[in-house]
């Protein structure tokens, strides 16, 4: 979903064909981070965007999966939430030191965040997120870890 230069959602939803935001098939998170010709990659300082999730909200569905090819290690996340926020690390700047006193820098990190899209209660175009008194509400993400 695109953002505004203050990472607000704009409201328009893009394709991700194309543009540093397809992993539809396996990529290195951080292989086309650095192509400054996509805006949003420019204006988020790498990813920090909502994906819109196929299927129905509510119901429990595949998200994303991550794995390692030097260690084999594989992440399958599952979710029931509408969104899946992707956030790599942009604003590390160096200054946090991490496991083994090492300091974490931009695009040291990834962040798999199911939510509700961003801005919802200021948007009349994309799916509730209200609650009324009473209501219940749950969300659910399973991970399944395996190796290959």
């Amino acid at each position: 979903m695109a953002v505004d230069a203050t990472s607000i959602p704009t409201g328009e939803r893009r394709g991700v064909a194309g543009t540093p935001f397809d992993f539809r098939t396996p990529r290195a998170i951080g292989e086309r981070v650095r192509d400054g010709r996509d805006d949003q990659i420019a204006i988020g300082r790498g990813y920090d965007h909502n994906f819109i999730l196929r299927g129905d909200p509510g119901v429990l569905r595949p998200a994303a999966v991550l794995s390692d090819p030097a260690s084999g290690r594989v992440m399958k996340l599952s979710v029931t939430a509408p969104g899946l926020q992707l956030y790599a690390g942009n604003f590390l700047n160096g200054a946090q030191p991490g496991k083994g006193g090492r300091l974490y820098r931009q695009g040291d990190a990834v962040c798999l965040e199911p939510q509700a899209w961003p801005d919802t209660p200021n948007r009349s175009d994309f799916p509730s997120a209200r609650l009324n008194p009473g209501q219940q509400w749950e969300s659910v993400m399973r991970f399944a870890f395996s190796i290959r």
